[in-house]
């Protein structure tokens, strides 16, 4: 699970911004939003609100990045790595940017920093706590020849022939939990926090994000039940009772395989598997409904935008449940009605055990309402005067902000909170 997420020098972020999920004193929800275990209170759900452009989506891109070095390492070392340091300020593109992690995998808690630049790891630092702090691995990389240099803590036995492999398959632009990955080596402690950011850390969900075709994929592939998810869109309201997937072998149609050629560059021989065989599988995916005691079904492209997004929200909150998993979700109310946002929300927090969520929104009515959030949950983003974003919890506001008695949503409204649009008057003059 993760503890505590912090960031420094990314994107519109200037200077160091923490995300906790360690909950605060409150009781209120309890049973419902905090997670106890290691000794440690732990939020479920982290919900970030804030302006367009404020950077609420940079801190998800942020986690995503830092989990990207991690299973995705570069394979040449001239690969610089894809991100922008804040750039609104003279200094900051020449300085180093630094994320660290705290998250506890397998009953132990883990730290985890790294400071890097467009060319280069430069710092890496593994920690675990068992119950006392040690070290598993510091890393240095010489800059001038290019060179990563890794020294394991005391209390990890590890043969001198396998750290010098490890070291020597670590490139200048990898972390060392990525030059693992790429090294036929067993570090039990290394092979623990790879599973930890593979497994338990998932990947970014946008908007754009296509969540049909990875729901029906772990269906296929009995990594999720189709009951589960069937349930969960009749608790929606959605009268479907059925889900018909279906495999097609289709002629590969005029111009696919130039296209493919054109922007699939570094695979040649899949390209020319395909080309071989002159057919493509696709999948038809069909939901059936039942009105009237009688069945119809409708192909997935008949469906709405909001059925199909719930359809894969429906996969993520089976996984979720039957999982210990986290998932970023930018915009978690994209097509959804505001009563079915809320229907997720809830089902996740009433069914979920060691699972967590982090989205960004701009569905207010949640603030309005003190009987389904807590204030440590609740997050915002500013920006300062010099574009930076800021990031807090509406649990650091003192009294004489936020009291029992505040209505959270005039609050927000008013600007107590700050995290709103800065807007000019509507009359736009315009040049005829």
């Amino acid at each position: 699970m993760i503890i505590n997420f912090s960031v420094q020098n990314f994107g519109s972020i200037k200077d160091k911004q923490t995300l906790t999920f360690e909950a605060d004193k409150s009781e209120h929800l309890e049973n419902s939003y905090v997670i106890n275990t290691n000794g440690l209170r732990l939020l479920k759900i982290i919900l970030i609100y804030g302006a367009n452009a404020s950077g609420k989506t940079t801190i998800l891109k942020a986690l995503e990045f830092l989990r990207d070095i991690v299973l995705e390492p570069e394979t040449k070392k001239t690969d610089e790595l894809y991100f922008q340091p804040f750039l609104f300020d003279s200094e900051t593109p020449e300085q180093n940017s630094i994320m660290s992690i705290e998250f506890l995998a397998n009953d132990t808690k883990y730290y985890y920093e790294v400071e890097f630049f467009k060319k280069a790891i430069v710092n890496e630092v593994l920690n675990y706590y068992n119950p006392n702090k040690a070290n598993v691995f510091k890393r240095n990389t010489d800059i001038n020849n290019q060179f990563a240099e890794i020294k394991f803590g005391s209390k990890i036995k590890i043969d001198k022939t396998i750290e010098k492999n490890l070291e020597a398959n670590t490139l200048w632009n990898n972390t060392v939990l990525g030059g693992f990955l790429k090294t036929n080596v067993d570090i039990k402690e290394l092979k623990v926090v790879v599973e930890w950011f593979k497994n338990y850390l998932r990947p970014l969900i946008y908007t754009r994000t296509q969540l049909e075709g990875f729901v029906t994929s772990k269906i296929e592939k009995s990594e999720l039940s189709k009951l589960d998810v069937i349930n969960v869109l009749k608790k929606a309201d959605f009268h479907i009772t059925d889900i018909v997937i279906q495999e097609e072998e289709k002629e590969i149609p005029d111009g696919l395989i130039h296209f493919l050629k054109g922007q699939l560059k570094d695979s040649p021989d899949e390209i020319k598997k395909l080309e071989e065989k002159g057919k493509v599988t696709s999948v038809n995916i069909e939901f059936e409904h039942t009105v009237n005691q009688t069945k119809y079904t409708l192909p997935i492209e008949m469906e709405s935008q909001g059925t199909r997004r719930f359809y894969g929200f429906a996969g993520l909150l089976a996984l979720l449940i039957k999982n210990s998993t986290a998932f970023p979700i930018d915009e978690l109310e994209s097509s959804l009605h505001p009563d079915l946002y809320m229907h997720f929300i809830l089902s996740f927090l009433l069914n979920t055990d060691k699972s967590q969520l982090i989205a960004t929104t701009h569905n207010r009515e949640i603030l309005d309402n003190k009987d389904v959030f807590r204030n440590d949950a609740i997050w915002f983003t500013d920006k300062n005067e010099n574009c930076s974003t800021e990031l807090y919890s509406l649990a650091d506001f003192d009294s004489s902000i936020v009291r029992n008695t505040t209505n959270i949503l005039n609050a927000y409204k008013s600007g107590k909170l700050k995290a709103t649009p800065n807007l000019g008057d509507n009359f736009i003059d315009l040049e005829i």
